[in-house]
């Protein structure tokens, strides 16, 4: 009997993850991968150094012709594929940028998701296949200033004059805010918190942007302000009942963010590894030295292991659904894992770790927002601990 030749190491792809995905899997992936080398990728160092995304709009209306917003969604417009092309696409969006990750993960999963599971046929017909084109751009305000993690005791109101709604509040560090065509906003009432689709062009609304961030930078963040927004009575979500609804799209998100935070992994990885190949000290490139290797070792098993527990967690979604449990293994592990990659693989570069021409200092601010954004790492630990031991550690105990 002979024996079977040994297959070979693809540094890249060392658990051969690649021949899990189908074809069209693959397909998917290239798809996102070339159209963020083509039109992204030449620019982000210096929109992030800028603090800017001038082309938000533009890059809204290409992302929507290659079928990438709300892409995970049935109908309307939208190209309905799978958890694990949706995940891929964002795995491929944040190895290019987080805040490129966001701008979609904002609109498809928050804001045109919300429109989809919880909007009348009205509102979706009006709204979800402008989205998915990008013609329309969204954004989603439950956030305040005062109330991040405890999104049930949000001010923000909306009361009731004849058989309108008159909005009042204000919501924080928004996505897509100051350029969006319409807020899902989130709002109390007499009845409970309650879903509303408020065009941004409505009276009282304002978008103002929030400038000095040392993080996102290319990404469009926001303050909403509502003063007065008088809505008619067909802005109401009718489906979104109490704050399970809000909960629900921050979970699609999340999904999201498992995966690209394997992207933003793999970018530092893959540039710590390109670089200790060829920068030489005492005679030799580093990558010889032990310490490296031990370092490249420890980086690339964590970025395989976070990628196999999104394309797990894809899986299973695609088959059963996700507990909110199981998505908060995978934002509290892949995000954390992704710093620790970032923050390694700057070692290696030394210097050159901290310069915008390498994307590594770039990826490790990114992801300082994504650790705390979609819940804390503090709010997923208590989340799993709930899942655990049946017990709620949350808030108050009284």
């Amino acid at each position: 009997m002979t024996s079977s030749p040994v297959p070979s190491i693809d540094p890249a792809d060392p658990l051969g993850i690649d021949a899990l995905l189908t074809e069209d899997e693959i397909a998917v992936r290239d798809t996102i991968r070339k159209f963020c080398a083509d039109r992204i990728q030449p620019h982000i160092a210096e929109w992030f150094e800028a603090g800017e995304l001038p082309q938000a709009r533009d890059l809204a209306r290409e992302l929507g012709a290659i079928g990438a917003l709300g892409m995970h969604l049935h109908g309307y417009g939208c190209a309905g594929m799978s958890a694990v092309d949706y995940g891929l696409a964002c795995l491929e969006l944040e190895a290019c940028d987080s805040g490129i990750r966001s701008l979609v993960s904002v609109q498809g999963s928050l804001a045109m998701y919300a429109i989809w599971a919880f909007g009348s046929e009205e509102q979706k017909n009006h709204w979800l296949p402008r989205m998915a084109a990008g013609e329309v751009i969204g954004c989603f305000g439950l956030t305040e200033p005062d109330h991040g993690s405890d999104p049930g005791s949000m001010r923000t109101t909306a009361t009731r004059d004849g058989s309108d709604w008159i909005l009042n509040g204000r919501k924080m560090w928004i996505t897509n805010g100051s350029i969006a065509d319409v807020a899902v906003v989130w709002a109390r009432t007499d009845g409970g918190i309650r879903g509303f689709a408020v065009p941004t062009d409505t009276p009282g609304f304002a978008a103002p942007e929030i400038k000095h961030k040392l993080s996102l930078r290319a990404s469009v963040t926001s303050e909403l302000v509502l003063d007065d927004v008088r809505l008619p009575a067909d802005a109401i979500l009718p489906g979104a009942d109490g704050l399970r609804a809000p909960l629900s799209c921050l979970n699609e998100a999340r999904y999201g963010i498992v995966w690209g935070a394997v992207g933003a992994a793999r970018s530092a990885f893959e540039t710590a590894l390109a670089y200790a190949r060829t920068r030489v000290q005492f005679g030799r490139p580093i990558a010889g030295f032990q310490l490296t290797q031990a370092k490249l070792a420890d980086m690339a098993l964590e970025l395989h292991k976070a990628h196999l527990l999104a394309l797990h967690l894809g899986r299973r979604k695609d088959a059963h659904g996700l507990h909110p449990a199981q998505v908060s293994f995978g934002k509290l592990n892949n995000v954390r894992e992704a710093l620790d990659i970032c923050r390694t693989a700057r070692t290696i570069l030394g210097a050159n770790g901290i310069s915008l021409e390498y994307p590594v200092i770039r990826h490790m601010n990114n992801l300082e927002s994504v650790l705390t954004y979609e819940g804390t790492a503090e709010m997923h630990t208590l989340i799993i601990g709930q899942a655990l031991t049946g017990i709620p550690a949350f808030g108050s105990t009284k």
